[in-house]
């Protein structure tokens, strides 16, 4: 899930409910979906799941992450920067949040992973 995904989710986005709990993509009137293939089922497990609910029972607004998402926009270059000046003392010089995306796509095409997998 791109970051702007994640930072401009309504709490109704997030379907707990379920047999196999996920977060529905879907576009929203502040954010596009960057493909065509952008609108999807994202299932929650583990660490992600726990997250999940955490947010869903804590949330005030509609948004999940009101402090970066508004009805005219998301702010997801507002929560690069937060993530990337937390991390900054606990990564190596350099590496951003956005880079943890692409390592993991990058180890995946490494070992061979079908592309419909990694995406």
């Amino acid at each position: 899930m791109r970051l702007a995904e994640a930072c401009s989710l309504l709490a109704s986005d997030i379907c707990l409910d379920t047999e196999l709990p996920y977060i529905e993509l879907i576009e929203h009137l502040w954010r596009s979906l960057k493909t065509r293939a952008g609108k999807r089922q994202v299932l929650l497990v583990e660490a992600s799941l726990w997250a999940a609910q955490r947010t869903k029972e804590t949330s005030t607004s509609e948004f999940t992450f009101l402090r970066y998402c508004s009805k005219e926009k998301a702010k997801a270059d507002f929560a690069s920067n937060a993530l990337n000046k937390w991390m900054r003392p606990h990564v190596p010089q350099g590496c951003v949040v956005h880079s943890f995306r692409h390592s993991l796509r990058d180890r995946l095409r490494t070992v061979e992973c079908p592309s419909d997998i990694i995406d």
